[in-house]
């Protein structure tokens, strides 16, 4: 029996029960999993799997475990994961923690990563609701530490349903907790190719070729170990037995995972990046409106922006607005801006994207994937001439405009916010677009999805100078039928 806090699971249910409208059976299947899931089904929860196992939307999944962690039910994790060994490096519990360099010991790699490239965002059931000897990493076996807490199961060789975790299991010549203080002795028999050892915490290792004649007399290693980095006392070793005696001397209980890398690895001169899984990348979570109404806290530290590989930024501008202001009255004019503020706000949001903020009576509106983006452009017309069909003049006629590309998310006036020349273009390549139209600039044209979604509707091409761009620019115009 798994031991959950009934009455605090009952109340919070309802709490999300109520926050939003659901499809059926999507509380139920939350609550089970809760209930009756294993611990480590409950460790770094990816809403985008459980969606999939569950036959749930992928956004009402995200949405419910926003909403989950808003009423304490769970913890939101932004995990940074070495894209050559699927091993979580580091973990934050705040976006403005978040720091995406990252160094992997057992790849000995260093980097930086994006927000939509390798950093993944998961969520842990709360302590207070249900214990997991998770929540508790110095109580986990020395196995499960390695295996469940720091690696994830789903890393698997490029092209291949071979599990990177498999491989390197096969691989591993000792797996030991460094209590402080204390001598660990471990025993292995090495082939040639190299060994190397790491602490998972700390990204601490040590490599020693495996080098000359195969031996039969145990060869005698000593690595020391201060907390901070290893020590060896020979600088190879050959084939054959071995007994490594590991000498903490830190203050703090530490870890070796050790490997015997053979050859054929060792000769590639690249190491490509594993496939995983899709989950939920930062750069995903910021565009979207659920994340951002919840967690409005949640910020960017001032110091430095994060980059984001690609983001579809969506600008759209009432036509003649201040005809508007000026025919109907301030108050008047204000208010109906406000009304095509929600109309637009609930059509993004259904797009699985975010209003970022709104400039006058114009919008920019963020989408991680370009398609969805394009695909709310042409929903907006849409819902806007459906509007205008019910309440007459004065109508509201909008010009849209997006462009995709790289960008940094910052933190403006306590908003999450995009810079960089993507939004320049983006903004650029609206303010081309016409009266009931929607230009687009050739890279959102050429993204995946994105003319298949354009087959069908009135387009047209043209040049156009773009700010910041070298010469003239391909433009599309998606005209009103």
């Amino acid at each position: 029996m798994t031991d959950v806090q009934d009455r605090l699971l009952e109340s919070k249910i309802a709490e999300i029960e109520h926050a939003r409208s659901w499809s059926p059976r999507v509380i139920s299947k939350f609550e089970t999993l809760i209930r009756n899931g294993d611990d480590l089904s409950l460790f770094r929860v990816n809403p985008l799997a459980f969606a999939r196992d569950r036959a749930i939307a992928e956004a009402e999944s995200i949405d419910l475990f926003l909403h989950a962690t808003r009423s304490g039910l769970f913890e939101m994790s932004w995990d940074v994961v070495c894209p050559q060994s699927g091993m979580v490096l580091d973990s934050f519990g705040a976006l403005r923690t978040l720091k995406t360099h990252y160094v992997c010991g057992l790849c000995d790699v260093s980097g930086e990563t994006n927000l939509d490239d390798f950093i993944e965002v998961t969520f842990t059931v709360s302590p207070h609701l249900r214990r997991l000897p998770f929540h508790d990493p110095a109580s986990l076996s020395v196995e499960d530490f390695h295996w469940k807490a720091r690696f994830l199961s789903d890393a698997r060789l490029p092209g291949q349903q071979i599990r990177f975790l498999d491989v390197l299991q096969g691989l591993v010549r000792g797996l030991s907790f460094l209590p402080p203080g204390s001598v660990t002795t471990l025993r292995a028999e090495l082939g040639s190719g190299l060994l190397a050892g790491i602490n998972v915490q700390t990204q601490a290792s040590f490599a020693l070729p495996i080098a000359g004649e195969p031996v039969t007399v145990p060869t005698h290693l000593r690595i020391g170990y201060n907390g901070q980095r290893f020590s060896a006392s020979l600088p190879a070793v050959p084939p054959g037995p071995v007994i490594i005696d590991i000498q903490n001397s830190g203050a703090s209980r530490g870890s070796l995972l050790l490997i015997n890398w053979p050859p054929e690895i060792l000769a590639q001169t690249i190491k490509p990046a594993l496939d995983f899984d899709p989950y939920m990348s930062g750069g995903m979570l910021l565009a979207r409106q659920t994340f951002r109404r919840l967690f409005r806290s949640e910020n960017v530290d001032e110091k430095e922006g994060l980059g984001i590989r690609q983001v579809t930024l969506l600008f759209t501008d009432l036509k003649g607005s201040t005809a508007m202001y000026e025919r109907l009255g301030d108050l008047n004019a204000y208010a109906l801006v406000r009304e095509h503020f929600a109309l637009l706000g609930a059509t993004v949001q259904e797009h699985s994207g975010a209003i970022v903020k709104t400039i006058g009576d114009a919008v920019m509106a963020a989408f991680s994937r370009p398609a969805d983006a394009v695909s709310a452009a042409l929903h907006i017309l849409g819902v806007i001439e459906r509007y205008n069909a019910r309440h007459g003049d004065p109508n509201l006629i909008l010009k849209i405009g997006a462009h995709c590309g790289p960008s940094i998310a910052v933190s403006l006036n306590e908003n999450l916010d995009y810079f960089g020349q993507t939004v320049n273009v983006a903004a650029r390549v609206q303010s081309l677009a016409g009266a009931g139209e929607i230009c687009i600039s050739e890279a959102l044209f050429s993204a995946p999805g994105v003319s298949q979604l354009l087959a069908g509707q009135r387009l047209g091409a043209f040049e156009a100078p773009i700010r910041g761009v070298e010469g003239t620019a391909c433009v599309y115009r998606i005209m009103p039928r």
